[in-house]
């Protein structure tokens, strides 16, 4: 049931971590890719790895926060069955030091460019009566942590949104479902779990005892991408090892 043959899956933020082991895993489930991503390169090495595993990639180098382009590719893909969104960013600063530059940018990526890509994909959704819908939110979209203002504030709007989004597209069987990861190691997390402090706090949190790893996080993309999660939406998977439980 986890199967995903004949579907065609559009994942953004394609290029790199978590979006691309999300792009890698759709196709081992059978799922041909459109990849979103701002790098030409990025996108080229993770299409070349959907092509080794038989499927059709399809890398397309846009900015999501580019609301036109992002509506203008959805609107001319063949079809759209699964749309995961990955796209998405962190800037880690204390609270009062925080800037409406970088408070704006983090809006406008985490909450703004989710928002209209959802949207973009809803409305062939909708047409066409099913499709299943998947954001990337964190274990900061459940809880707080210091220096994260800005970052717990853009995925906590993920979490509403994922509730509020599939409430209104059940009728039209379309799920919206969002997956929680904790501490994932990618590029983007990189630079401050090189610190050997923090990354021993994090581990510490987490009462599994490791970080996690981006299959992980893909395994629960991919259930809730397929019909093994039919009756599922409207909610967040916390792939999180335990650290919200606390």
């Amino acid at each position: 049931m986890t199967r995903l043959d004949g579907r065609i899956a559009l994942v953004t933020g394609a290029g790199r971590g978590i979006g691309r082991g999300c792009a890698v895993a759709l196709a081992e489930a059978g799922a041909d890719l459109v990849l979103v991503s701002r790098s030409p390169d990025d996108l080229e090495n993770v299409a070349r790895e959907v092509r080794a595993r038989g499927r059709d990639a399809r890398p397309v180098a846009l900015d999501v926060t580019d609301s036109k382009s992002i509506r203008h590719l959805v609107f001319e893909l063949p079809a759209l069955d699964v749309l995961v969104v990955s796209a998405g960013g962190n800037i880690p600063e204390p609270l009062v030091d925080v800037t409406e530059a970088h408070l704006d940018a983090l809006l406008v990526l985490n909450v703004r460019s989710v928002f209209v890509t959802v949207q973009a994909a809803a409305r062939r959704m909708v047409k066409a009566g099913r499709g299943s819908i998947v954001l990337l939110s964190s274990q900061m979209g459940h809880v707080g942590a210091a220096g994260r203002s800005v970052y717990c504030t853009t995925k906590h709007a993920v979490e509403g949104f994922t509730k509020a989004a599939a409430l209104e597209l059940a009728p039209h069987g379309v799920r919206v479902n969002a997956v929680a990861p904790t501490f994932v190691e990618t590029p983007m997390t990189a630079p401050f779990l090189a610190d050997d402090d923090f990354r021993a706090h994090v581990k510490d949190r987490i009462p599994l005892g490791r970080l996690g790893r981006v299959e992980d996080v893909s395994a629960g993309v991919v259930f809730l991408a397929s019909d093994a999660a039919a009756l599922v939406t409207g909610t967040s998977l916390l792939i999180d090892g335990g650290w919200t439980a606390q």
